[in-house]
């Protein structure tokens, strides 16, 4: 069976609660988007939870929007959000005493068109991405602590 997720992970100095923070408010999501790809979130600011939607601004060539639904909620630990294509983005927080080690996930086996995102190149592109996500998830939450 071929694999369908491709993950990073990264130990940050912060605590998980602080970090899930972050997660769980989409008008944070720009700030830590590896790549280049999230411009802002739509509408009014509100705290993610099991079955939220939200709106974000995107440009990827060209402007776009898109809708999420939270899939996956754990508080404090797990969030995954996808959106119309079925592909998934998954945060895991686990303590670490005052460190919190951070994996991000993209799935892709719940994708309408696994083939397709495979054959275009995502999985290998996403590995680069995450790894920068990471990195200014860590900024951003290491500067306010």
């Amino acid at each position: 069976m071929t694999r369908r997720s491709i993950s990073r992970e990264r130990l940050i100095s912060c605590e998980a609660p602080m970090i899930f923070e972050v997660l769980v408010d989409p008008s944070k999501h720009a700030a830590i988007d590896g790549s280049g790809t999230v411009r802002g979130h739509v509408g009014e600011q509100s705290r993610l939870a099991l079955g939220s939607t939200f709106i974000m601004k995107m440009r990827f060539g060209i402007p776009y929007r898109i809708k999420s639904r939270v899939y996956e909620f754990e508080e404090g630990r797990l969030i995954a959000w996808g959106h119309f294509g079925g592909h998934r983005w998954r945060y895991q927080l686990e303590p670490a005493g005052e460190r919190t080690r951070v994996t991000e996930t993209f799935d892709w086996s719940t994708s309408r068109l696994p083939l397709a995102i495979q054959m275009l190149g995502y999985p290998r592109r996403h590995g680069a991405n995450m790894d920068q996500t990471l990195q200014r998830l860590a900024e951003l939450v290491e500067s306010t602590k």
